[in-house]
């Protein structure tokens, strides 16, 4: 009888995993298996490590253009919330690989095991997530893929492809807490198009995405705390050198508190300067 895969090894069938509907449905099946495996004492499956590639695995299309080539459109026409809708789809299933990445990339490194368990639910949450908007975009008669989409979305982890505290602090504390201010936004503009199921599925994405950047923030403070190192000094040197540009307001303060992010963390990276209350 074979021995079963390593979570390392799930993670990086994950990851070279191309077809956007194999590949979800690929990280549910991992997921599952984990978490049952879990239960029992002992957990029969290892960590172990695994090879994980550079990029991940990706379909035919859409096409990737770098950011500025992709095609802006209206946001409150139809063909803008379709446009809406798949960005959304691309940067869940990016999410689904960046989350199996941190556990093949760095399952060598020392950590309790509930680093890996947080993940693997962030992974499970990105691929249903996934599913959600491929079921919004069928709604209005697209798909993913249909439209071309951002190549940028993998940069961070080629950045910080040997750096876990800059993973955690660009990825889920930057680039996903970032999620956190634009999809209040987003909702009620599908509010205001009546489009009830995409404002179910958003509704969704918001309130688990909460617990993902709290993941990032929790391991960023784990680490800090066992190298004796400053949180908040380790964060803006970490952002300043693998973030490119300065952070956008307005924050969703109260969300970002949440996850464990406070104000003094983000504001002195932020393009303008910190508004005064009742100024």
């Amino acid at each position: 009888m074979n021995a079963p895969l390593s979570l390392a090894q799930m993670a990086n069938e994950v990851l070279t995993t191309a077809d956007g509907a194999a590949k979800v449905s690929l990280s549910r099946r991992h997921a599952a298996a984990w978490f049952a495996a879990r239960k029992q004492d002992p957990c029969p499956i290892e960590i172990g490590t695994a090879n994980p590639p550079l990029h991940p695995a990706r379909p035919e299309k859409p096409e990737l253009l770098n950011p500025r080539d992709v095609p802006k459109r209206k946001p409150g026409s139809e063909a803008g919330r379709i446009a809406m809708l798949h960005a959304v789809a691309h940067i869940e299933l990016n999410a689904v690989d960046l989350h199996w990445d941190i556990v093949a990339r760095f399952s060598h490194v020392p950590l309790p095991i509930g680093f890996f368990d947080d993940w693997v639910k962030a992974a499970d949450e990105e691929s249903k997530h996934f599913g959600l908007m491929c079921d919004c975009l069928e709604s209005l008669g697209s798909y993913y893929g249909a439209l071309p989409a951002h190549r940028g979305m993998w940069q961070a982890a080629e950045d910080t492809v040997d750096d876990l505290m800059g993973r955690l602090a660009v990825v889920p504390m930057v680039l996903e807490a970032r999620g956190l201010d634009v999809t209040p936004g987003m909702i009620k503009l599908f509010q205001q198009a009546k489009l009830t199921q995409a404002v179910d599925a958003l509704e969704v994405i918001y309130s688990e995405e909460v617990s993902h950047v709290a993941y990032g923030s929790k391991w960023f403070y784990f680490l800090c705390g066992r190298d004796n190192l400053d949180p908040k000094e380790v964060f803006h040197a970490l952002v300043s050198k693998y973030f490119r540009s300065p952070l956008k307001p307005p924050f969703n303060e109260e969300k970002r508190a949440d996850a464990g992010i406070p104000p003094d963390f983000y504001w002195p990276l932020a393009d303008q300067i910190k508004p005064i209350a009742g100024v």
